[in-house]
């Protein structure tokens, strides 16, 4: 998860929304102190109502996701990536910055550890940060022509077997033209961002975002010629369910429909995007290395 990102000292921030993962150890006590800090900078401080409806943390008004757009200036997400994904899919769009804190394992996009925010934090809110903007893709499955769902990824749209079934089938058009026919596990349609989760595991490439591109990895493919494709940032793919039972498509592993033969599921780059704020000693290359241990060796040979 590379970041594109610019240096900025003009914007400030004085209405934060705090998001927690409510269901972590030790949140509550995370979330008391971090408001107290976020409140003695003097901002005005917000819980998100999830968050405040399972954390005893009085004192703070609360609001609901959708009613930061234009009440709030920044919001803090405390817990792991897969919370950052929630959120920045509903705030996509918005224009509200978001902060990552992880409670302890480091996240591609929640980079900041808790036990650095009290030197961290106070430099962002007051203009001291890095900003990263985050492409998104948008989704739409279609049945007998007809909008069954639709859906924004951040990470990846993945079409893709249960655990029980057998090979899918699946049938490849970008722009139109025919790409392949394919027998897989499946296959995932990923941003820059989600370069680095399901796709990497698949053997798909880690995209810089300045590539502007959106990969395409096949899962387990029948033939070993299917590899990993980059295409350009303006295609329009349609994903065909030719064969197979049980066949799903998923959004960011965090919601999902369950499809049937002959569905296709059109995806490209959204126009909305997301945008990371990292503090200026910030390095994608260092968050590379930690999480994929590449400055690790073995002790033998």
């Amino acid at each position: 998860m590379l970041s594109a990102t610019s240096t900025s000292t003009q914007k400030t921030f004085s209405r934060v929304a705090i998001v927690g993962k409510y269901q972590a150890e030790g949140i509550e006590e995370h979330l008391s102190e971090l408001a107290n800090l976020i409140s003695n900078l003097g901002c005005e401080i917000f819980i998100e109502a999830a968050t405040a409806k399972h954390i005893h943390l009085n004192g703070y008004p609360t609001k609901k996701v959708e009613e930061f757009i234009g009440a709030i200036d920044l919001a803090i997400v405390l817990g792991g990536d897969g919370t950052m994904l929630g959120i920045g899919r509903q705030l996509a769009g918005s224009n509200v910055p978001l902060v990552g804190i992880n409670m302890g394992r480091l996240g591609y996009m929640t980079d900041i550890p808790i036990k650095d925010v009290q030197t961290v934090l106070p430099k962002i809110i007051k203009g001291e940060y890095e900003a990263d903007a985050r492409s998104l893709l948008d989704a739409v499955v279609i049945r007998q022509d007809k909008e069954v769902d639709q859906a924004l990824a951040l990470n990846d749209v993945v079409v893709n077997r249960s655990g029980i079934s057998g090979m899918v089938e699946l049938s490849v058009r970008v722009n139109g033209s025919f790409m392949y026919n394919q027998r897989s596990d499946g296959l995932i349609v990923s941003t820059p961002t989600g370069s680095t989760a399901y796709a990497l595991s698949a053997g798909g490439p880690i995209l810089h975002p300045r590539v502007a591109g959106i990969l395409l990895a096949p899962i387990a493919p029948h033939s070993l010629s299917n590899r990993p494709i980059v295409l350009p940032q303006d295609a329009v793919i349609c994903i065909e369910v030719v064969d197979g039972r049980e066949v799903i498509v998923n959004f960011d592993m965090q919601s999902l429909t369950n499809l049937q033969i002959g569905d296709c599921i059109w995806v490209r780059q959204s126009e909305k995007h997301i945008t990371l704020l990292h503090p200026r000693s910030h390095s994608d290359y260092k968050t590379l290395r930690e999480k994929l241990h590449w400055n690790e060796y073995p002790s033998t040979f």
